[in-house]
């Protein structure tokens, strides 16, 4: 089952939301729009489903032509942000509505509805109201909705980002293992790149309605092809600053400068952007290529056993994501360790050199 976008551009009035695109997504796989709020996510479900239509260019799914095609003539279920359920309905007739409207007959009903409950952990539920049933398994309802109709296409839009943290990761770990073989293509968007880790699968990348790259979810985390590519898979934000490479060095100011790696040692000797994840700036020197720099703390935020610190060197703002609690005093000189080994290059194009 492969969809894909031929040049779909979407247009209102003289804002463009999704800029020329072509993109085809994985046959029968586990695809992930990622982006943050605005980039287009939403807005190319939407185009996918049939609910909007391109103001130029085409879409197609399974090897034909659909962008003219009503959602009520395609084989497609879309889940979203919000647990939409029908309030009169209770679960079972919830699951089962896509069914009844495509007048399948009851025993059918019976044995999809009770084999779909079971898989989300519905079954005790089916007799319930959605107002009495908690955010999570509201969500599994709706989710098991869209698994009942056995659609070709499941569209999810950010579905677990309402939920507290321990049901998102529960169904995190579950929703990959619901769609195996069931001969669907599903798109999954979420604003949270851990999350697309997590879900694996292949990645889109939107940046301001343009998908800057598509391919396997780890090797985009690891070998962005460019800055804005590595920006979007980066949260907290990917620090970034201008480098020199003088020989077998990298030099970042008159105080701060590391060896090159094996794999940088052919790079010609320029001027860089360092792109660098702040899970690899940390208060603390880890094993390896440990970098000091010193800077002056702005914010700290502790979240669990979490840190993450703002701090300044000289007039760039830099963010460090460590574990462990790490107080400072705001205001003061604090030293903090890059990794060197995880540092990421990219030319005066800003398109990658070296990862």
């Amino acid at each position: 089952m492969t969809l894909e976008f031929k040049q779909v551009e979407k247009r209102a009035g003289a804002e463009t939301h999704i800029y020329p695109t072509d993109l085809k997504l994985e046959d029968g796989g586990f695809n992930i729009l990622l982006g943050t709020t605005l980039s287009g996510k939403t807005t190319m479900l939407h185009l996918m489903a049939g609910l909007d239509r391109p103001t130029s260019g085409q879409v197609w799914f399974n090897g034909k032509n659909v962008t003219g095609a009503p959602v009520q003539k395609r084989n497609v279920s879309m889940v979203h942000q919000q647990f939409i359920n029908y309030p009169n309905f209770n679960v079972f007739e919830n699951i089962a509505s896509p069914l009844r409207i495509q007048r399948t007959p009851a025993a059918e009903i019976n044995k999809r509805v009770a084999s779909v409950a079971e898989l989300l952990n519905l079954a005790p539920l089916l007799k319930r109201s959605p107002h009495e049933l908690s955010g999570g398994q509201q969500q599994r309802t709706a989710l098991a909705r869209a698994l009942v109709k056995d659609a070709d296409l499941v569209l999810l839009d950010e579905p677990l980002a309402n939920l507290d943290f321990k049901l998102r990761e529960e169904l995190r770990d579950e929703l990959p293992k619901l769609f195996e073989n069931r001969g669907c293509t599903v798109v999954y968007a979420t604003s949270e790149p851990n999350e697309a880790l997590l879900l694996g699968g292949h990645t889109a990348t939107l940046h301001e309605g343009q998908v800057t790259q598509f391919g396997r979810t780890e090797e985009i985390y690891r070998r962005p092809k460019d800055l804005r590519s590595a920006q979007v898979f980066a949260d907290p934000p990917m620090n970034t600053a201008p480098v020199a490479k003088r020989g077998d060095t990298f030099v970042l100011n008159e105080t701060v400068n590391w060896p090159t790696m094996e794999r940088q040692r052919t790079l010609s000797d320029s001027a860089y952007t360092v792109g660098i994840r702040p899970h690899h700036i940390t208060p603390v020197a880890g094993r390896g290529h440990a970098v000091p720099v010193e800077g002056e703390v702005l914010i700290t935020e502790f979240s669990g056993s979490e840190s993450v610190i703002h701090f300044r060197i000289g007039e760039r703002t830099w963010v460090s994501q460590s574990q462990g609690i790490h107080p400072f005093e705001i205001g003061s000189r604090a030293q903090f360790f890059i990794d060197a080994a995880n540092c990421i290059y990219f030319g005066p194009d800003n398109e990658l050199v070296s990862a």
